[in-house]
């Protein structure tokens, strides 16, 4: 056996136990879901086969819908929030002194959160009599902008995603300063002596270096987005009248609220299938244009 078969063994045996965990209690967790919104289920009791009548009954339903464009609110503001900021801060970071570490760990923290946590902060953040920003809003003298923010429909759903950015950037700074650290400093030096200073070497260096992080940087946002749950069901639950019903959270209610299983899973499915086609659409755009 030659050393890179030998290698080639070790690295598939250290890589099986993780497999199969992930197997077990992601994969086949999948498939199984597909299976049951084939069938009209109440989670006890006979499943009765209805073939695709979930399916078809989820998409002709206005709610469904609505939930989805909440999510695509959702996946474009992690997208364009989330990443560049988190690209900016790492720029910004990406020494290594007392101040910078400090400013890390503190734009880390609300990953580290529990998300009733964030949710509930929020919450009194957002309250339309004790809300601290109606409070700065009277203060600067613009009380005409203050709002019953979590209970009027025409900016519930805006709101919501300013405590999505604020929670999840952290982990995308720790990727970018992972990713900007690894770019070796002959490139940068080089740079420097061709005259590639400021934006020009931000464009024409440092983003083609990293660019394989951003991407999947844009991956973890639309997956993650697609399956958000908990920060919006401690605020609003959904509502006011399904105004922010998410996908998962459609999902949620009508499995363990009304007892459709079978109808909870078609949806999950259907989550899945609009997670893939978004990722896979992002991804051949980004090496669209990278190519050009």
């Amino acid at each position: 056996m030659t050393s890179s078969s030998r290698r080639t063994n070790f690295i598939v045996l250290g890589l099986l136990p993780a497999l199969l965990i992930y197997s077990v209690f992601v994969i086949i967790p999948i498939f199984w879901s597909a299976y049951y919104g084939f069938f009209d289920w109440k989670g006890i009791g006979e499943a009765k086969f209805n073939g695709f009548d979930n399916y078809v009954e989820a998409l002709k339903d206005p709610i469904f819908w609505l939930a989805l464009k909440n999510n695509l609110i959702v996946v474009a503001a992690s997208v364009f929030g989330q990443v560049p900021i988190a690209l900016v801060l790492a720029l910004v970071l990406r020494k290594s002194n007392f101040f910078q570490r400090f400013i890390r760990s503190a734009v880390f923290m609300p990953m580290v959160l529990s998300s009733v946590v964030v949710g509930i902060i929020w919450s009194y953040i957002y309250h339309p009599q004790i809300g601290i920003l109606n409070f700065l809003l009277d203060a600067v003298g613009l009380e005409s902008w203050k709002k019953a923010w979590l209970s009027d429909k025409s900016v519930s759903m805006f709101a919501l995603t300013v405590p999505i950015i604020w929670n999840y950037i952290g982990p995308y700074l720790i990727m970018f300063i992972a990713a900007l650290q690894n770019i070796p400093s002959d490139i940068d030096d080089a740079a420097m002596i061709d005259g590639a200073t400021g934006s020009r070497k931000l464009f024409s260096v440092t983003l083609p270096m990293i660019w394989d992080t951003v991407k999947v940087t844009i991956v973890l946002c639309i997956s993650g987005s697609l399956k958000a749950f908990d920060l919006i069901y401690v605020m609003t639950g959904g509502g006011p009248a399904h105004s922010t019903e998410l996908l998962a959270s459609y999902m949620y209610n009508n499995t363990f609220s009304v007892y459709r299983f079978g109808y909870g899973s078609a949806i999950s499915t259907l989550i899945i299938i609009i997670s893939l086609v978004l990722i896979a659409g992002s991804q051949r755009l980004m090496r669209r244009n990278q190519a050009v």
